[in-house]
């Protein structure tokens, strides 16, 4: 069970949902099976925006996922050219 969730917001254009997506196919197994505390990873889509989900088993895996190299060289650099602004990110701990 989940005791940190980190929550990355994109705005996204519809038109490169897909290729998006497929970012995220790409990353999940090797987030869940290589990252510190990951538990679970879920891509949640709205007409405005994309989230993806990640829950971890502390807020300081969380925190460290955002430095990995599987997040800044890999994630960010592959999303790169779909992104229409800066991510909004966000950790919340479980109460």
């Amino acid at each position: 069970m989940a005791k940190a969730y980190l929550e990355i917001t994109l705005r996204i254009e519809e038109a490169d949902r897909a290729n998006a997506a497929g970012v995220y196919n790409k990353y999940k197994a090797p987030f869940l099976s290589n990252i510190k505390g990951a538990t679970s990873k879920e891509l949640l889509v709205r007409t405005e925006d994309v989230q993806v989900l990640h829950g971890f088993e502390s807020v300081a895996d969380a925190q460290a996922y955002l430095g990995s190299e599987l997040f800044t060289k890999d994630v960010v650099v592959a999303l790169k050219p779909y992104l229409k602004d800066n991510p909004d990110v966000s950790i919340y701990a479980v109460a």
